[in-house]
């Protein structure tokens, strides 16, 4: 019984080995099926990417073969080009050859034509003394050729001739007035006409007519300064302001060459005055009366008959130091009411502008004082507030404060100026022209606000253009202190 138990027992365990056996293939046999599966997934899978490849190169092939043809053009077009380019290069270089050739006459005439300028120049001066010297000749020589014996008889004859001779002069100085006056003086008009592009043929043909007789009377002007210091000082008022309006329709047209040296010998002349000696061949009684007479123009008493000097100064001259006198000498002036109303009477604000440079930095300072005594109170101030309410002034603002070289002074000048100027509601668009409010508020961005007079003034222009707020200024006054 025990060995029967024992072989049932060998038995189950078999059994059991030989369930575990078959459970063990059967899964094996699973897998192997899924693999099957798989790799006939797969063989497919590379049937087809053998199909796409074929197609992927068949495409490949036919794409290199058009860039091929492509390449081909653009290689045969590049050619073209290169010859063509060559060809260019080659002519450019014969015009630049010609051109160095050109260049070199061109300066060969230029000099030529600087030494043909000085010539004439020269000759001008030389024809100028010799006018005068001739004058001076005729007389002495009428002088010399009246006897002794008559020398009183000649007197009593002269004496009956200066009353017509003044009379002359009266009467010239009375048509340099009317003309002044009526015609030299309109300059104002004519550049309201240019703005508007309303221009008709005779108005321009006038003008032009108007220019050229300026330019042949001002020398012939500046000639006669040299006789003033006889003549009558009542009378060179006159002659001083046809020369100053004549000087100022030039100032709208093109000057020719040759008046640069009548303009400087003007100014010299001006700014210098005339001394007069006695005539050497004149009697003793004549040359102790008259051993030396003076014309003060610039240096005179006579408040407008120095203005008027003082501005042609300013248009004339280019000396520094002569300049910056006048200047002096304005700045002086404008402090009275009389002198604000010939600065208004005679247009003077497109004179300061023309000084109003970042390159003068030494007379930039001082042509602005002159426009700050305007500003100061009084009956001139809405007026010239008015003249200065244009585009050349604005333009001139735009280019001062563009610099980076101005220092704090010029600034707080011309700050105050626009100031006054932004006051007037018309000219914010003159403000928004010139980009000018961008450059306030970009300075009153900037500036150190210990500056409280110049942070003051540019906080006030942003409020009367509609740009700040009421309380900004009183923010920037904590903030300095």
């Amino acid at each position: 019984f025990m060995v029967f138990k024992r072989q049932s027992l060998a038995q189950q365990e078999y059994a059991l080995q030989l369930r575990k056996r078959e459970h063990f293939l059967t899964e094996r046999e699973t897998v192997l099926f899924r693999h099957e599966a798989a790799l006939a997934k797969i063989r497919s899978v590379e049937e087809e990417v053998h199909t796409k490849f074929g197609i992927i190169k068949e495409q490949h092939e036919a794409e290199v073969k058009r860039l091929t043809e492509v390449l081909r053009e653009i290689t045969k077009e590049n050619r073209r080009l290169k010859s063509s380019f060559e060809t260019l290069k080659e002519v450019n270089d014969s015009l630049r050859k010609q051109l160095s050739d050109v260049t070199e006459l061109n300066k060969k005439l230029e000099g030529q034509a600087r030494k043909v300028q000085a010539r004439l120049e020269n000759l001008q001066r030389k024809h100028e003394l010799l006018t005068v010297q001739k004058s001076k000749n005729i007389c002495q020589v009428v002088q010399q050729s009246k006897p002794v014996k008559q020398e009183k008889v000649m007197v009593t004859s002269k004496n009956a001739k200066l009353p017509t001779n003044s009379q002359v002069y009266e009467l010239l100085t009375c048509l340099m007035d009317w003309i002044s006056d009526q015609h030299l003086s309109k300059i104002k008009i004519h550049e309201e006409r240019e703005d508007s592009h309303k221009h008709l043929a005779i108005e321009t043909s006038k003008k032009i007519c108007t220019q050229e007789r300026c330019m042949k009377l001002l020398p012939i002007a500046t000639e006669q300064l040299q006789w003033m210091p006889f003549v009558n000082s009542k009378l060179h008022m006159p002659v001083i302001r046809f020369i100053y309006w004549s000087i100022r329709q030039l100032d709208t047209g093109v000057q020719h060459a040759t008046m640069t040296s009548t303009m400087r010998r003007l100014g010299e002349d001006i700014f210098k005055g005339i001394v007069i000696k006695g005539n050497p061949h004149s009697s003793s009684e004549q040359s102790t009366e008259s051993k030396s007479k003076l014309a003060a123009f610039f240096k005179s008493s006579c408040m407008p008959l120095r203005f008027l000097s003082t501005l042609i100064v300013l248009k004339t001259v280019t000396q520094v130091d002569y300049l910056a006198q006048a200047f002096d000498s304005l700045r002086t002036d404008l402090k009275t009411d009389e002198g604000k109303a010939l600065f208004l009477e005679y247009q003077c604000v497109p004179i300061i502008l023309s000084h109003l440079k970042v390159s003068s930095r030494g007379l930039l300072s001082i042509a602005l004082d002159g426009l700050l005594q305007m500003t100061t109170e009084s009956d001139s101030v809405q007026p010239f507030l008015e003249a200065c309410s244009n585009e050349s002034f604005f333009r001139t603002c735009s280019l001062l404060l563009r610099s980076s070289k101005l220092d704090t002074q010029i600034l707080e000048k011309l700050c105050v100026i626009l100031q006054k100027l932004s006051r007037i509601k018309s000219n914010k668009k003159m403000f928004e022209m010139f980009t000018l409010h961008q450059m306030i508020q970009e300075l009153h961005r900037t500036t150190n606000p210990d500056h409280v007079f110049l942070c003051i003034n540019l906080n006030s222009i942003l409020l009367n253009l509609g740009l700040s707020r009421s309380n900004s200024l009183t923010s920037s006054l904590s903030t300095s202190h």
